[in-house]
Order: C-alpha cells, then sequence, then structure tokens
C-alpha cells in the first residue's frame, strides 16, 4: 500500500503516466500523429509539476544566525482548475486520425481531465497489401476520472547559514520505486536577506529578502506488461527541471509574522515515449517502432504568496498560499537549531 510521502510524490509523477496505455495504440497512426496528441494531453500535467515542486522554499524573510541549521517537512497541494483539464482536438491537425461523425474538432481531456462519455477517433493506416485501412480506438483519459482536482507534493528541506542573512538550502525525496513507477527529486537554493547588511540601529521589523532556486524531478513508469501494443521496455519517462526567482519580505517579531514573496518560475520538462512497439492489424500488416518520440514543455510564469509563521522555542509552523497559473497551498514544519 502506498503510504506517506511516497504516496505523495509517486502520485504526482503516476497519475500523468498511467494512460500512457491508451496513447501508444495511437502510435498505429504515425508517431507524428502519436506526439502531436500526447504534446496537448500532456502539457497541463507536467506544468502543473513544475509550479507544484516549487512551493515551500521559503517560509520567513528573515535569516538565520550564523552557523543556524533548519530541517522540516513541506507538503503541498497544487489545484486544478478547469481550463487545464482539456483541449481542443482538432482533425485538421491530424494526418491519419479523424473523428467518427467527421466533426471538424472536439474538446478531449488532458491528463487532467476526463472523457465522459468516452470519445474515439478513426485511425487510418497503410496497409502493404489491402492500401489504407482504417480501426477505431478510444482517446486516453486522465485525473479526472478519479475525482481527483488537486496534485500533492512533499519533501525534505534543510537550510544552513554560514554567514548572518544567508541561507543555503537543499530538498530531497530518495528515488523510490512503486507499481512500476519510479521517482526522485532534489534542489538546492540560496536566500540572502538584504536587510542583514544595514546597521544593527537601523532595523525595522521588516526583513526583505532575495531567493533564487534551482529544482529537479525525474521519473519513469514502465508499462511494458499492460500495454495493448505488443513489444518490450515500454515505458515513459520525465525529466524536469526548473528555476525559482522570488522576491520576499516579511514582518520581524519573535512569534508570530506575516509574509510575501512576488516569483517568477521559468522549468523545462522532457517527457520520453520508450521501448518497442509492434503495431499490427493482426493479419499481414506489421511495424516495428523503437524509442518513438519525446516532448519537450517549457513554461514560465509570475506568482505571489502570502503566508503566516509561528515559531515557538524551536519548532516553528507555517502556511501558505500561493498564487499562479496553478494556485497552490503550502504547509510547513520546521526545527531549527
Amino acid at each position: 500500500m502506498r503510504t506517506g510521502l511516497s504516496f505523495l510524490i509517486l502520485f504526482l509523477v503516476s497519475f500523468s503516466f498511467t494512460a500512457q496505455n491508451n496513447i501508444d495504440e495511437l502510435l498505429a497512426a504515425g508517431i507524428d500523429d502519436a506526439k502531436r496528441f500526447s504534446t496537448d494531453y500532456l502539457a497541463p500535467a507536467t506544468e502543473g509539476l513544475m509550479y507544484g515542486i516549487n512551493n515551500g522554499w521559503f517560509n520567513h524573510a528573515k535569516g538565520q544566525k550564523q552557523f543556524g541549521f533548519e530541517i522540516g517537512l513541506v507538503a503541498n497541494t497544487s489545484f486544478i482548475n478547469d481550463k487545464k483539464k482539456s483541449f481542443e482536438m482538432r482533425a485538421s491537425d491530424y494526418n491519419n486520425i479523424r473523428f467518427p461523425d467527421n466533426s471538424a474538432s472536439k474538446m478531449v481531456a488532458t491528463a487532467l481531465g476526463h472523457n465522459n462519455p468516452d470519445i474515439s477517433v478513426i485511425i487510418t493506416y497503410d496497409d502493404p497489401i489491402f492500401g489504407n485501412q482504417e480501426t477505431e480506438i478510444t482517446l486516453p483519459t486522465g485525473l479526472g476520472s478519479s475525482g481527483v482536482n488537486f496534485i500533492p507534493t512533499a519533501f525534505l528541506q534543510a537550510s544552513f547559514s554560514p554567514f548572518r542573512g544567508t541561507q543555503l538550502k537543499a530538498r530531497y525525496f530518495p528515488k523510490v520505486e512503486t507499481n512500476d513507477v519510479k521517482t526522485g527529486l532534489y534542489g538546492f537554493g540560496i536566500q540572502q536577506e538584504f536587510t542583514a547588511w544595514l546597521p544593527r540601529d537601523k532595523f525595522f521589523p521588516v526583513a526583505i529578502s532575495g531567493l533564487i532556486a534551482y529544482t529537479h524531478l525525474d521519473g519513469s513508469y514502465d508499462f511494458t506488461n499492460s500495454s495493448i501494443i505488443e513489444g518490450n521496455s515500454q515505458q515513459v519517462s520525465t525529466d524536469v527541471n526548473t528555476l525559482l526567482f522570488e522576491l520576499i519580505a516579511s514582518t520581524n517579531f519573535k512569534v508570530l509574522n506575516v509574509y510575501g514573496g512576488l516569483g517568477y518560475l521559468n522549468g523545462k520538462s522532457e517527457t520520453d515515449l520508450l521501448g518497442t512497439y509492434v503495431v499490427t492489424d493482426g493479419v499481414l500488416y506489421t511495424e516495428e517502432i523503437i524509442d518513438p518520440f519525446s516532448i519537450e514543455d517549457k513554461t514560465s510564469g509570475v506568482r505571489t504568496t502570502l503566508g503566516a509563521h509561528v515559531k515557538l522555542g524551536f519548532f516553528a509552523l507555517n502556511l501558505d498560499y500561493t498564487f499562479a497559473e496553478f494556485d497552490s497551498a503550502s504547509l510547513g514544519l520546521n526545527f531549527s537549531f
């Protein structure tokens, strides 16, 4: 059974892969058509992934004391809005795919949505003996089929202050494997309090700092045993890299503080459909396709964070909400020494 942190981070990666079992059927229409559909289908999921793994990097603008150390757990939930659940699939964008009723276009589910009822398409393929042949397949549905409207993430995070006002940060989730899904995460960042450079007699009850953070996530889903198309080593692999730039301000009291941040996210993901796929009509036509395609997705955007931080001795709790392309809420539990 998936429990705790393993469930949270495995869920994040696996939901965008599990519908790939239907996507491999689209290879019969040709690599170009399969790639086109997969690009539109997966893009909202990978974008949500990039936003989700960048929350919780800060909980205060005030830097730690020199040689101070903090370790904590960050749990985050990104919310999925309706516009990310579907995309317009235009028949004119495809060479060998059309709708059974000859519609020019239809709104179909992304990896975050759900087709209800199912939506089918007609695929045309070239048989070496009989020429153009057709077959009907059902388009993949997405996360919405489970009634889920959020993307959870969680990771361990630590920071160390070699100088007053400077925090070196790191976050990590070890490489784990569950139900043919492997995933891992790590990241590094530096946060500098600018007000720490002011003379002590010029201090105000407000701290201002800047943050630069890098986060990497990689994962894979092996669906060889459940694939409809014959072959071997069939899997989806994703690699995500992001940079976050944030300007942070907070009150500077001993126990209760509020904080806010204005940031800019820049991210890139690459998703590969790997393995060998034997496309056949079951009679005469057979084609072997190896490592069919790679999809690259980039995202960038401004985000705004508002939160509150409570410190009781060496224990601290923070809660914040981020407004962005994917709104999110984060909860942090921290211990400082």
